[in-house]
C-alpha cells in the first residue's frame, strides 16, 4: 500500500507565461490530493461504517451467498476460517473502513482497512475465499 498524489502536476516547459501575456497558473488545477493506491487503482468505494448488528447480518448473508459457489473441499475450510475472521473483524469494528468495488454489488466481497497502532498507512484485509485469481 502506498500513498500517491493525484491532481496538479508542475511541469516546467521553459516558457515565461508573464512575457507571453499569460498568468502563472492559467488553466492548471492545483487541487492535488493524496490517495491510497489500492483504493484508487481498484476504484474502491468507501461505505458507511457498520454497527455490530449490521456487520453480523452482512457476514451471514455473505457466507450464505459464497458457500455454494465454492468447491466442496473449500467450503469446509471457509466455514472453519470465517468464524475466526469474523471475531477478529468484530474486535476492530470501530476502527474499520469498509470498501466495495465500483459496481457496488451488495453480494460482492467487502474490503476492510484499518490503521495498526502507530501506523500512518492503512492495512487492507480481504476475505480470500471471495476473490477470483486472475493470471496476468
Amino acid at each position: 500500500m502506498l500513498w500517491v498524489v493525484q491532481g496538479a502536476v508542475s511541469v516546467d516547459i521553459g516558457a515565461n507565461p508573464s512575457a507571453e501575456g499569460g498568468e502563472d497558473d492559467e488553466g492548471v488545477d492545483d487541487q492535488a490530493v493524496k490517495v491510497v493506491d489500492i483504493v484508487d487503482t481498484f476504484r474502491l468505494q468507501e461505505q458507511p461504517p457498520f454497527d455490530k448488528k449490521q456487520f453480523v447480518a452482512y457476514i451471514k448473508k455473505y457466507i450464505k451467498l459464497l458457500t455454494p459457489k465454492l468447491e466442496p473441499e473449500k467450503q469446509e475450510a471457509f466455514k472453519k476460517n470465517i468464524e475466526g475472521a469474523t471475531k477478529f473483524l468484530l474486535s476492530k469494528l470501530s476502527d474499520l473502513q469498509f470498501f466495495v468495488g465500483e459496481s457496488m454489488h451488495d453480494d460482492g466481497t467487502m474490503v476492510f482497512a484499518y490503521y495498526k497502532e502507530g501506523a500512518t498507512d492503512p492495512t487492507f484485509l480481504y476475505l480470500a475465499y471471495g476473490l477470483k485469481e486472475v493470471k496476468c
